[in-house]
Parts: structure tokens; sequence; C-alpha cells
């Protein structure tokens, strides 16, 4: 299993009901996606960070998901280039089920 986190970070703020509306259009394609267990959109308490966070079953698929192709693409949608991280899961809990 691995996570993997995007940052987009800017100088201003982003505005939550932007952000809100990307995840609402963009939730679609990662619904029933090989090998992703869950994907979140989220913003940062002061509004100058968007960041998505990725939990992936495969680690292949995951890495080869952020192509250079996607990463191009999401700087357009947010208007900054993300940073990724891949981080290795050690321990994970889902209370999903309960």
């Amino acid at each position: 299993m691995i996570g993997v986190l995007v940052t987009f970070a800017q100088t201003g703020k982003f505005d939550r009901s932007t952000i809100a509306k990307i995840a609402g259009e963009l939730r679609g394609p990662f619904e029933g996606m090989a090998g992703l267990r869950f994907k979140s959109f989220m913003l940062d308490e002061d509004g100058v960070q968007a960041r998505n966070f990725y939990v992936w079953d495969d680690e292949e698929k995951g890495r080869a998901f952020f192509t250079e192709e996607l990463v191009e693409k999401v700087t357009g949608i947010y208007g900054v280039p993300p940073k990724i991280e891949f981080l290795d899961i050690v321990g994970f809990v889902d209370n999903s089920g309960t």
C-alpha cells in the first residue's frame, strides 16, 4: 500500500468553493478506479494549500498514475504545479465499514 500527497501551494488563498467544485467535477473518474482505495480533496486551514491524498492498494498503479501529462493537466486546473510525495503506509485504520 502506498500513499500519495499532492500539494498545490500559492501565495494567495484558494477559494473553498472553487476547490469544492473541482472535487465534484473530478470525482467520477476516480470512483471504481483499479488499485485506488480512496482519494480526498482537501484545503488547509489558511486556504493557501490545496491537497489531494490518495491511498493505493497497488504501488505500481499508484506511481504510474502520476504522469507528466497528469501533472500538466492538474497544473492547469489548480493554476500552480503540484508537489507530489510518495509515502510508505506502514499502518492503516479503516472505520468506513463500521
